[in-house]
């Protein structure tokens, strides 16, 4: 089946409310870190601002409750934190032009099929829906991009816990289908449990056996890592073999670890200072080109706030940012969707069978 990245349809610039819309306003930041009462705050669409003369731009980033500063002849999309005094701040709250802001919701929006109804049952993803379509969307998704795009994993620790998940994670990230891993310090952790013990919390991987005085793995191998002073040495001196961690330090693929207050360690690499894992974070979100989040409320919710809907090129074309969250429950999906993600496809399933199922339809003999 071929593939090819949807067409993006600007805004339609010659309607008349578009054409008499007025030049954009600011108002200078009255204090670093403080912005105007009512500033514009963005959300992950596509957004245009009037600067005048009929010359609409595009945001080149946007994303989830950031401001807008004006400079020059463009924007530039930050977080409210990073602004100084006197900076130009966009303000408006209105998104159809009126104030020189227009919110672009349709831009990937496919014609409606003709004759279809108004009304129809089963239009919204549950755990009843059969999700082949979104499988065969996903294996398309990353076949290209692993060459054409930035692929970027959002990974909670379940990936780690049973054999054939974590095997099928390495055998992604060794065939190119991973560009950035985001996690916590418990996915790094357990992988390098299972590296070192075959356990995750002390369950073999493969049995889920209890081993005795499992509960210890963990512990051991963060005092193991820390004692080398970093995973890379960890790996080396521990004669590290195989997992998620082992195959992102072999084939150079950035790792950015976000520390959360329950951390055991943690390990050397994890970030502490939330707001300094936000930009590194950040770094990745403002590259991607498709997302997958595994079995991670809170970390999907992060980057899937930091993530826009849309991508521009090198070549200036428009394109969608892909993400995926995969879950057993709704509940994650839907939170993820009720904080503005709205272009989240929910996968419903257990990690370990969208892990492998993705793998034996990507390795390298399945290849088309």
């Amino acid at each position: 089946m071929s593939f090819s990245i949807p067409i993006y349809t600007p805004p339609d610039f010659s309607r008349p409310e578009l054409v008499g819309a007025p030049p954009v306003r600011t108002e200078p930041a009255p204090a670093d870190g403080v912005v105007p009462r009512n500033f514009h705050g963005t959300s992950n669409h596509p957004e245009y601002f009037h600067l005048g003369n009929g010359c609409w731009v595009l945001a080149p980033e946007s994303r989830m409750d950031a401001v807008l500063v004006l400079k020059r002849d463009t924007v530039e999309v930050t977080e409210a934190r990073r602004v100084r005094k006197g900076d130009a701040v966009v303000i408006g709250r209105t998104e159809d032009g009126e104030e020189g802001i227009y919110v672009h919701v349709d831009g990937f929006v496919a014609p409606a099929a003709a004759g279809a109804d108004k009304f129809a049952f089963r239009t919204r993803g549950t755990r009843e829906t059969p999700f082949s379509r979104c499988y065969d969307e996903l294996y398309q998704v990353l076949r290209h991009d692993r060459d054409h795009g930035y692929i970027v994993w959002v990974l909670g620790p379940a990936v780690a816990f049973d054999k054939d998940s974590r095997d099928a994670m390495q055998g992604l990230i060794e065939n190119g289908y991973c560009h950035a891993l985001l996690a916590g310090n418990a996915l790094a952790t357990h992988d390098l449990e299972a590296a070192r013990f075959r356990t995750g919390l002390g369950q073999d991987i493969y049995s889920q056996n209890l081993q005795p005085l499992g509960h210890y793995n963990h512990l051991d191998i963060l005092n193991e890592v820390r004692r080398c002073g970093s995973i890379r040495r960890a790996i080396e001196e521990l004669n590290l073999r195989d997992g998620i961690i082992h195959a992102c330090e072999k084939g150079r693929v950035p790792y950015v670890l976000a520390g959360s207050i329950r951390d055991d360690g943690p390990l050397p690499e994890v970030i502490a200072d939330v707001y300094r894992a936000q930009d590194a974070m950040r770094v990745h979100a403002r590259r991607a080109t498709t997302v997958i989040a595994l079995a991670t409320q809170l970390h999907a919710i992060a980057f899937g706030n930091m993530a826009p809907s849309y991508r521009i090129m090198a070549d200036a074309s428009v394109r969608p940012v892909y993400f995926y969250i995969v879950d057993m429950t709704e509940f994650s999906v839907d939170k993820l969707a009720n904080r503005g993600s709205m272009q989240a496809v929910g996968i419903l399933t257990n990690v370990q069978d969208f892990a492998v199922n993705l793998w034996n339809n990507l390795k390298p003999e399945q290849r088309r």
